[in-house]
């Protein structure tokens, strides 16, 4: 399974979409749905000896160090990776890789770095600087020798649903592995029906763009790894159907800052998604599914639910939940109708079948 371990509670970003909407929602109702804990310290104090325990009963885990923001805490990734041989990953805002030695770096094998687009719509974001700070650190953990898979990681605000040029931005700045996710439904006060048709009106479009120009660019025999076109299409040339994307609560948890495990980071201090801890077998974690309308939904095969706390937390009423469904059914929709085309190609011998293969639940957002 794959664990998300919170290195620390702490950022040095103040996202507009993260920071600043977390100071201004307060009253959200979710102390009278939740039973929280806030005891957790804000940086890891996790015993390292009992997270070696933990991790190597399980056969195949995948260890992705997540915060906050993980690099804040970098002697502590290190001395979990000179303990500790097993697979790692790690999200990150970027700005502190090139702290972290290449001979650490060089060992985590897929690195998600949130970048939101072009230069100017980063910066707006995130602070002015950072889009030029992450790429001059991505070059230097190059030019050290990593050739693991840098993955941008993008979130995308409710006043720029311009998906196709913003992904096709990152192309041209050297990414093949895109993931984005909508900035919907994560918080009660940002709700606004109008503002956010508008948004879905127009973002559905850039999407079917952004579908086009990556169908095309297979002609040349590659498939960029735009996470949600590619799982999803992997997905529908298996015929498979699919649980939660993410695995959040049954092949994905989070260890906390004092070693609890959850089903997802977010939940980190809800004690109603509490799988167990590091003294728990992994195979005896609590496993958690999505509910309500989700399970009549004719899209739950494909789709698998969105996103776990999402769907149990509701902050945002039924219309609004539509709207960002309707979205999801957009993307699913088109992705089928370029499948016979996707699958010509595949007959061609132009590109094949394991180019849509991907590493599942190590934190791409597959449904945005």
């Amino acid at each position: 399974m794959h664990y998300h371990i919170l290195m620390s509670e702490t950022c040095n970003s103040q996202c507009s979409y993260c920071y600043k909407k977390s100071m201004e929602e307060f009253d959200n109702g979710l102390d009278k749905k939740f039973k929280f804990d806030f005891t957790s310290p804000e940086s890891s104090t996790v015993d390292l000896k009992k997270l070696k325990r933990f991790l190597l009963k399980d056969e195949d885990a995948v260890l992705i160090f997540y915060g906050g923001e993980p690099l804040m805490e970098i002697e502590k990734i290190k001395r979990i990776m000179d303990e500790i041989h097993i697979p790692f990953r790690m999200q990150t805002n970027g700005k502190l890789l090139d702290k972290l030695p290449a001979k650490y770096v060089n060992r985590i094998k897929r690195i998600l770095v949130s970048l939101d687009g072009t230069r100017k719509r980063t910066d707006l974001n995130r602070g002015i600087g950072t889009y030029d700070k992450v790429i001059s650190n991505l070059n230097l953990i190059k030019q050290n020798g990593y050739k693991g898979e840098l993955i941008a990681r993008m979130t995308i605000a409710q006043e720029y649903p311009d998906i196709y040029e913003q992904v096709l931005s990152l192309i041209d700045a050297g990414f093949n592995s895109v993931h984005w996710q909508i900035d919907a439904g994560m918080y009660k006060f940002d709700y606004n029906y109008e503002k956010f048709k508008k948004f879905s009106e127009e973002y559905n479009k850039s999407i079917s763009k952004l579908i086009d120009y990556w169908v095309e660019d297979m002609k040349k025999g590659k498939v960029l790894k735009l996470y949600p076109f590619l799982a999803i299409v992997d997905s529908l040339l298996k015929g498979e159907a699919t649980s939660l994307r993410c695995g959040a609560g049954y092949e994905g948890y989070a260890i906390s800052t004092d070693g609890k495990i959850v089903a997802c980071p977010i939940m980190n201090c809800i004690e109603n998604f509490k799988a167990g801890d590091l003294n728990t077998d992994p195979k005896n974690l609590k496993k958690f599914d999505v509910g309500g309308k989700c399970l009549k939904c004719e899209y739950l095969d494909r789709c698998g639910g969105r996103c776990l706390y999402t769907n149990k937390a509701e902050l945002w009423p039924e219309q609004g939940t539509e709207l960002i469904c309707s979205t999801i059914k957009h993307l699913i929709d088109e992705l089928e109708k370029k499948l016979p085309k996707i699958q010509e190609l595949i007959d061609q011998k132009i590109i094949a079948k394991r180019q849509f293969s991907y590493e599942k639940y190590f934190g791409p957002e597959i449904i945005p």
